[in-house]
């Protein structure tokens, strides 16, 4: 993630402008069949701040240059596992064993660099707020919902998979249980590591000072301080946009009139000290 961090701002101030970037970032680690995938979504404003608080906003239906982009991205991330490498900060197992020789690990760089590394950048079709509310669901989801599990018999998982390739035709997949859980497992960050990133001007040490300051520049008014929710029932609806306390079928208020008052749980039985 630090090497996209500093490959968008390097290749905004490469066009000498005088503004600076920001950028919001979300890992994802798989597809739909829960194969290895990492690949990482980025939500780019197209513009920047400037120091004296100017906003300077990029060409019409053009950002940056994707194949300079591309290339260093590729140099930086390069440069970065190299140094992890050399700081004995990689661990290499199964059939990565054989790259703990650095000549080893040496070529297998080599060969990366002539790679063609994928940068895709695009305008949102239907809109930013679309674009940031898919993300947020595509970020927040686990590897697998518990609605594309079919059965799980004899050791062995089945669980529906869409084929992108072919029209988006959902098919079925068997799997051990083993390797499903392998393969679940691949999508479990590493403790500390955050799946969802800030930098530039909406890192999370100044984007309300910048977010104002860009709002003054560009003469939007600044939104409504938020509402705190009354209670878990207001806060469920703005998060989701649905509301619990209203009843699905005749769309009334549903009113609190009581509590069913829980019932005693039987009593533990003592702890037994089993010493054989």
């Amino acid at each position: 993630m630090h090497s996209r961090h500093e490959a968008l701002p390097h290749c905004w101030e490469s066009r000498k402008s005088p503004a600076r970037a920001g950028l919001s970032t979300g890992l994802s680690k798989g597809k739909d069949r829960l194969t290895h995938h990492p690949h990482v979504h980025c939500v780019v404003p197209g513009g920047g701040l400037t120091a004296d608080g100017r906003w300077v906003s990029c060409r019409p239906n053009f950002f940056l240059p994707v194949r300079v982009l591309s290339r260093l991205y590729r140099r930086l991330f390069l440069e970065r596992l190299q140094a992890a490498f050399d700081g004995n900060r990689l661990e290499l197992f199964g059939a990565l064993a054989c790259l703990r020789e650095p000549a080893a690990f040496a070529r297998y760089l080599t060969a990366l660099r002539d790679v063609e590394w994928i940068v895709y950048a695009k305008r949102p079709f239907a809109g930013p707020q679309q674009v940031l509310d898919y993300l947020g669901r595509y970020t927040h989801r686990v590897a697998i919902g518990n609605s594309r599990l079919l059965c799980c018999e004899n050791g062995r998982v089945r669980f529906r998979w869409k084929d992108y390739r072919a029209n988006n035709k959902c098919k079925v997949m068997t799997l051990d249980a083993d390797e499903f859980i392998r393969r679940f497992l691949l999508h479990t960050l590493p403790k500390g590591f955050r799946r969802i990133r800030h930098f530039g001007f909406l890192a999370n040490a100044c984007r309300a000072s910048k977010l104002a300051r860009i709002r003054t520049a560009l003469n939007i008014p600044q939104p409504a301080p938020a509402v705190e929710p009354a209670d878990y029932r207001e806060r469920y609806a703005i998060l989701t946009g649905h509301r619990i306390d209203v009843c699905p079928v005749c769309a009334g208020r549903m009113v609190e009139i009581g509590r069913w008052p829980r019932s005693a749980s039987p009593p533990r039985p003592p702890p037994r000290c089993d010493t054989s």
